[in-house]
C-alpha cells in the first residue's frame, strides 16, 4: 500500500483489526482491516468517475494520519482506522482493493484544496458537513454523527463542565476545523491554540501548554482510550457532526454512488463491522445505529 506525506513522528497505536470477508471467487479486499469483497467486472457508464477509477484500478483517498480510531498511521506504515475502512467499502465497491489505494495525509485545513486541486478523489477524515463547505465541495453520506466535546488533564483540576468553560482556559483546537470556528464565533475571547493535528493539541495538554482540547467526541474518547492516565473527556457534548465522504463539487453521480455504498453497508453489516474493528475496538462502544443518508 502507498502513503504519502505520513509523519514519522505518530504515536504508534496497536488497533483490532478485520480479517477480510470472503467472496465466492475468493478476490477479497486486501491490506490491514480489509471489511469487504471487492467487486468482479464493476461497471460504469462512461465518462463517470466511477468508470475512470475502475479502469485504472486504482483511487487516491485522503485521510487522518494522527486521530486513533479513524485514521491513524499503523507501526507498518499503513492507516488505520474508522474512516479508512469507510474508505476501503467504497473503494471495493470501484473494484478497486486495498493495495490499489494511494493514502494521502489530509488535515483540517486542506481538505477542500487537495478535492479542487485533484490531489485526492475523495476525502475520508472525520469531515463535517456544513453549508460553507457544500459551496466549495460535495459531500456524500453522512456516515457517522460525532458531537463536539473537551479533553481536560485526567481529574479535571479545572472543573471544566462544559462549553461555557471554553471562555476562561486554555483550549487547543485544529486549524480549518469545525470545532475551532465554533471556538472562533461563539467564544472569541477564548485562549485558543491552533495547530494542524490534534495530536499536537493533546501534547500541548499533556505537557500543561493548554488547558484543554475541543474536538469531536470519538476523536477525544479514542485519545482518553490511548491514555487514561494523562486525560480526561469532560463528556458533555454541545454540538452535531455529521461526518461526510468530501468529492469534487458538481460530480452527482459519484456522490450518488458513494451514497448508495453507505447504504448498503449499513445493510448488510460492513458498516458496523468496521466500526467495531477499529474505533469500537479502543473505545468499547458499540456500534450505534447508522445515520440517514442526505441526498441533497
Amino acid at each position: 500500500m502507498r502513503v504519502r506525506r505520513m509523519n514519522a513522528a505518530l504515536a504508534a497505536l496497536g488497533l483490532v483489526v478485520l480479517a477480510a470477508c470472503s467472496s465466492e471467487a475468493g478476490d477479497d479486499a486486501e491490506g490491514p482491516g480489509a471489511t469487504v469483497p471487492v467487486e468482479e467486472d464493476a461497471e460504469f457508464d462512461e465518462g463517470t468517475t466511477m468508470a475512470e477509477l475502475a479502469e485504472a484500478g486504482a483511487i487516491t483517498i485522503g485521510t487522518k494520519f494522527d486521530q486513533p480510531g479513524f485514521g491513524l498511521v499503523s507501526p507498518g506504515g499503513e492507516p488505520e482506522g474508522f474512516d479508512v475502512e469507510i474508505a476501503k467499502i467504497v473503494a471495493a465497491k470501484l473494484g478497486i482493493a486495498a493495495d490499489g489505494i494511494e493514502w494521502v495525509e489530509t488535515v483540517s485545513q486542506n481538505r477542500e484544496p487537495f478535492l479542487e486541486q485533484g490531489q485526492v478523489d475523495m476525502v475520508v477524515a472525520t469531515y463535517t458537513i456544513n453549508d460553507d463547505r457544500k459551496e466549495i465541495i460535495d459531500f456524500a453520506g453522512p456516515y457517522y454523527v460525532a458531537g463536539q466535546d473537551i479533553m481536560v488533564a485526567a481529574g479535571n483540576p479545572l472543573g471544566v463542565e462544559g462549553e461555557e468553560s471554553l471562555a476562561d482556559i486554555r483550549v487547543c483546537s485544529v486549524n480549518g476545523s469545525t470545532p475551532a470556528g465554533y471556538v472562533q464565533e461563539n467564544y472569541p475571547e477564548a485562549a485558543l491554540t491552533l495547530f494542524d493535528e490534534y495530536s499536537l493539541c493533546a501534547e500541548a495538554l499533556k505537557n500543561d501548554q493548554v488547558d484543554a482540547v475541543t474536538t469531536d467526541n470519538v476523536i477525544l474518547t479514542s485519545f482518553v482510550a490511548q491514555d487514561p492516565e494523562s486525560f480526561e473527556l469532560v463528556d458533555n457534548p454541545f454540538t452535531e457532526e455529521p461526518y461526510g465522504i468530501g468529492i469534487p463539487l458538481g460530480d452527482d453521480d459519484f456522490r450518488s454512488f458513494i451514497n448508495d455504498v453507505l447504504e448498503e453497508s449499513f445493510e448488510d453489516g460492513a458498516w458496523a463491522a468496521a466500526w467495531d474493528a477499529t474505533a469500537g475496538a479502543i473505545t468499547g462502544a458499540e456500534a450505534p445505529e447508522p445515520p440517514a443518508v442526505d441526498r441533497y
